[in-house]
């Protein structure tokens, strides 16, 4: 599980991403865990409000910076490409 910095602000906090670079099935089974909402989840990664990061880590994510995760994603092949993303997320 990786985790990135809070960089991208919305609705009044800043968001990370939560990724595996494994399988989704083991993305969905952290997020459970983790108690966050399936609606957080954005085809290859949840969106995470800056307050949980700190939890997430505790929970065995690993933070890397942002340029790290996508780098990984994309290697796993579980990387959504923007084109392909349509009107979801960013």
């Amino acid at each position: 599980m990786l985790v990135d910095p809070p960089l991208w602000p919305r609705h009044g906090t800043t968001w990370a991403h939560l990724v595996s670079d494994t399988s989704l099935d083991e993305l969905h089974a952290f997020a459970a865990r983790a108690g966050l909402p399936r609606r957080a989840f954005d085809l290859d990664h949840y969106d995470v409000p800056d307050e949980r990061l700190a939890e997430l880590v505790a929970l065995g994510a690993e933070p890397v910076s942002a340029g790290e995760l996508i780098r990984r994603l994309r290697a796993s092949g579980l990387r959504v490409p923007a084109r392909d993303r349509g009107g979801s997320g960013h």
